[in-house]
């Protein structure tokens, strides 16, 4: 871990003190000229030493994230996937010869992915997804058909994987927000800024969860109560409904308690009909 500069300076200027061949060298102000001489040396190593521990950092975590066959692993092989590109042979690389880094960015066609050991059965799930125009998308079928042949290509012998590919889970939220008047009208639109303060904030929530991560009704609850204009904010019911791949369908909507994850890996809100404003 890189030392303080004034450690390292100290230990410069103790040294000085120390050598009797350097005994004129004596001033105490800080401008002397041995002691801004020793405070440059100072910065640099203390630079050097940052670097050091930057490349150090940087040499552990390609290691730990290149350990092939963990979980991790296929998370990065997975974000990694080209799209139209060929792997070279007997290799998990794609062959790149002749095309700019642009070209190679827009082949990456999935953004998000996680990947979680069955706790079932013996397989790794790996949910993925795209992005448009900056929301969440599955891929198409001639996508998924291309990543799900890479990853049969790079998959070690005997794992067994199962890619979730799905439309983004239904979120349908029945609330009541209890409204300052000077602030929030009766539609919930900012008095003063227009617009709904309260649909943003939960846009913005969701835009913040993690790729498969948890939605937890209290930490909605408490960002909403930030709002401006927001006294307090109730929940009466959270349902979600997510997209069958057996049936082609979306499931009935059922009730959120606490906390859930999507099985899509993320949510699409319905709509706001169901949010009132109250005094």
């Amino acid at each position: 871990m890189a030392r303080q500069i004034e450690l390292i300076q100290k230990e410069i200027l103790d040294r000085v003190a120390s050598d009797e061949t350097l005994s004129a060298l004596n001033s105490t102000s800080k401008v002397a000229i041995y002691r801004l001489y020793a405070h440059v040396i100072s910065f640099s190593i203390w630079a050097l030493e940052v670097v050091f521990d930057n490349h150090k950092k940087e040499i552990d975590t390609a290691i730990y994230e290149q350990k092939s066959g963990t979980p991790r692993w296929y998370r990065n092989m997975s974000l990694a996937f080209q799209y139209g590109f060929d792997l070279i042979a007997d290799s998990d690389q794609f062959d790149n010869t002749g095309f700019n880094d642009d070209a190679i960015e827009a082949s990456k066609i999935i953004k998000y992915c996680s990947v979680k050991e069955s706790t079932e059965s013996n397989r790794l799930i790996i949910k993925v997804a795209s992005e448009e125009s900056d929301f969440l998308t599955p891929l198409d079928n001639t996508q998924i058909a291309s990543f799900t042949e890479y990853l049969n290509e790079i998959k070690y012998a005997g794992v067994k994987i199962a890619v979730v590919n799905n439309p983004a889970d239904k979120l349908l939220l029945n609330m009541i927000i209890y409204r300052d008047v000077l602030v929030l009208d009766e539609n919930g639109s900012s008095i003063l800024n227009g617009g709904k303060p309260v649909e943003a904030e939960i846009k913005s929530y969701m835009k913040s969860l993690p790729f498969d991560g948890e939605l937890v009704i209290n930490d909605l609850i408490e960002k909403l109560r930030s709002v401006s204009g927001v006294i307090n904010a109730h929940i009466v019911t959270a349902t979600s409904s997510y997209y069958d791949v057996l049936t082609s369908q979306y499931t009935e909507f059922t009730p959120i308690n606490i906390k859930t994850i999507p099985i899509a890996g993320y949510f699409e809100i319905v709509n706001f009909d169901s949010v009132s404003y109250v005094v």
